[in-house]
């Protein structure tokens, strides 16, 4: 899969040192997927939440963060649209949120 927006990510990492491994990791195996459809996701990543317009938000470090994705499929591209704390998501609307916008 192809990631835009990757800088959403290091912007975030920049601030959030200990979410640096963690989004790199992810970063990396995402690259590596082939994802169809959204049961190829929840293959990978079970606690991953597919929300509709084919959206999905990622724990992120064991939960400490979320990260919110649009996935388009044929195309084999992921655009990021949210990243940060459980605080900061509880504050955004998931189906909405788009990179670039503060909670």
């Amino acid at each position: 899969m192809r990631v835009i927006v990757v800088r959403t990510l290091r912007q975030f990492w920049e601030e959030h040192p200990d979410a640096e491994l963690p989004l790199r990791s992810w970063l990396d195996e995402v690259r590596g997927a082939q994802w169809k459809q959204p049961a190829d996701i929840k293959a990978q990543y079970r606690s991953a939440s597919i929300l509709k317009g084919n959206r999905v938000v990622f724990n992120i470090k064991g939960n400490d963060y979320r990260l919110i994705v649009a996935v388009a499929f044929v195309a084999g591209i992921l655009y990021v649209k949210f990243v940060g704390s459980h605080e900061d998501y509880d504050r955004i609307n998931a189906q909405t949120v788009e990179a670039g916008r503060k909670a």
